[in-house]
């Protein structure tokens, strides 16, 4: 295992409004200059248990074209105004094409962690012409979906997951209190043994990682997500045109196998790819791993 936890390069902050709130965006500028002149973007989209500073691990190395990391409306520093109650993937994924079209880009490359995961498979369906490729880590998609839809069933069939949602749902039902709960929580060693599951080995995981997944950390966000998530119909993504990779680690408890293998079957063009000694944060665990294969599909 190689987990890498390095300082961010330099980013430019835009505040963009979108139908859900005002979004924050940074973006990194990539060695072909300009954006005019810097071509297709990698558009980096985090989960709902995150912000774009689990993506830090990916942005060390020199890229020719930009890189944008989006706090999507709910999450990081995008939480100012974020309109909760509207939440949709469609309307997610507009806030990200409003985003991106504000900045000039007009065609994209997406590279989506759990939730973002999902949220870029559906950009691709819903913009085939402008999506030129996804790399879904660990996209929490199929048994996610059915477990937001029935909960009760889901503890039985998915309890990992299952259990997470009944947990945010309550501190979200505690309003700024049960934030600040989960916020404390991060900042004492109960965090590690808590989020033990996500990672194949927590022992080897900096200890800022963890204490930055607790100050990203949206109850509310996460449960308006999750209803969003669920009855999704995910015959959208027969019109996915581009080249699509798939990665989970061997003990990921958030993307079981048979996601995979289902998503390969709507999307046949899809490229399958499990890690193994790794969890739910393959980009956080063996980030020169994730590096190469999204080379590959660029290349593609």
């Amino acid at each position: 295992m190689s987990v890498q936890q390095k300082n961010a390069p330099t980013l430019r902050r835009h505040i963009l409004p979108t139908e859900l709130g005002p979004c924050m965006v940074r973006v990194q500028q990539g060695t072909h200059g300009p954006r005019a002149e810097s071509g297709t973007p990698e558009v980096y989209l985090h989960g709902a248990a995150g912000s774009w500073t689990t993506f830090q691990s990916l942005l060390a190395r020199a890229t020719a074209h930009d890189r944008v990391l989006i706090d999507l409306p709910g999450w990081g520093e995008s939480t100012a105004g974020a309109r909760r109650e509207q939440f949709s993937i469609e309307a997610m994924a507009r806030a990200v094409v409003g985003a991106l079209s504000a900045l000039g880009y007009r065609r994209w490359k997406l590279v989506g962690h759990s939730m973002g995961g999902f949220l870029a498979l559906h950009m691709a369906a819903a913009w085939p012409e402008e999506t030129a490729g996804v790399a879904a880590i660990s996209a929490t998609t199929f048994s996610v979906s059915d477990a937001c839809g029935a909960p009760l069933r889901g503890l039985y069939k998915f309890p990992a997951f299952t259990g997470m949602l009944l947990a945010m749902r309550s501190m979200a039902a505690l309003g700024a209190a049960g934030t600040a709960v989960v916020r404390t929580i991060a900042t004492t060693p109960l965090m590690r043994p808590l989020m033990s599951p996500f990672f194949a080995d927590p022992a080897a995981i900096p200890p800022a990682v963890f204490r930055e997944l607790g100050d990203d950390a949206r109850p509310a966000s996460f449960s308006a997500a999750a209803r969003a998530a669920a009855h999704y119909d995910f015959g959208q993504w027969r019109g996915i045109l581009c080249p699509v990779l798939a990665i989970r680690g061997d003990r990921d408890v958030f993307t079981p196998e048979s996601d995979l293998a289902r998503l390969a079957v709507v999307v046949p063009q899809t490229r399958l790819a499990t890690f193994a000694r790794c969890g739910h944060f393959a980009h956080i665990e063996q980030p020169d791993h994730v590096h190469r294969l999204i080379d590959e599909l660029w290349s593609r």
